[in-house]
């Protein structure tokens, strides 16, 4: 009997060993997404202003909840229209006739788990970009046509037809969890039963010998 409650003792402790390791293998697949890059890169040194800022995630954000703010060092916002997602890169677009000097970017995202993450970065630039009345060559911007210039808002992310789901991602961690401790309660359930049938059946077979002594 010693014998059968050794093995059932490491059995039990098998059971928390594989399943703390399965948790452990499931944890990194359920942590936040993260910003890989930015463009302009933390602290560059451009020659003007560029036409649009972005940052690269570990992930494709959600479609909702995105914003974007490009102030330069007098706290004028330069931030022009809605965030933009393609695939896991967030991209802001900006007006025209940036000055001169170092710009401050500020971001937020909600991250593909629902969670929202943000950050900062600044770039410099060594001298102002074109003005709003002066499109330059290989500009978007039709002839005649001038971004308005009154008060500039932050981008932000337009709502989709079909806002995507905020809801959290689901636990496969769990899952793992209870299939491993399900299987191995099963095959511990068998094999003690096994082994107390047998010590019975072993039991039985001594009887004949011990009367046949007497």
């Amino acid at each position: 009997m010693r014998q059968v409650r050794r093995q059932l003792l490491s059995l039990v402790l098998g059971v928390f060993v594989i399943a703390f390791a399965a948790l452990g293998l499931a944890g990194p697949a359920s942590a936040h997404d993260a910003a890989e890059s930015t463009s302009p890169a933390q602290g560059a040194s451009l020659a003007a202003p560029p036409n649009e800022v972005s940052v690269t995630f570990s992930n494709k954000p959600l479609g909702i909840g995105s914003s974007f703010s490009v102030k330069d060092a007098g706290g004028t916002e330069w931030a022009d229209g809605s965030v933009q997602i393609v695939d896991n890169v967030a991209t802001q677009k900006l007006r025209p006739g940036g000055p001169a000097g170092m710009y401050t970017v500020a971001w937020r995202v909600v991250s593909s788990d629902s969670h929202p993450i943000e950050g900062t970065f600044t770039f410099t630039a060594a001298s102002g970009a074109a003005s709003a009345g002066t499109p330059t060559a290989g500009s978007s911007t039709a002839a005649g046509a001038v971004p308005g210039m009154g008060t500039a808002q932050p981008g932000v992310t337009e709502e989709p037809s079909e806002p995507a789901s905020a809801g959290e991602p689901f636990q496969w961690s769990i899952v793992i969890f209870a299939v491993v401790a399900v299987g191995l309660l099963v095959a511990l359930g068998v094999i003690a039963r096994r082994r107390l049938t047998g010590d019975g059946e072993a039991e039985d077979e001594g009887e004949p010998g011990d009367r046949a002594g007497v």
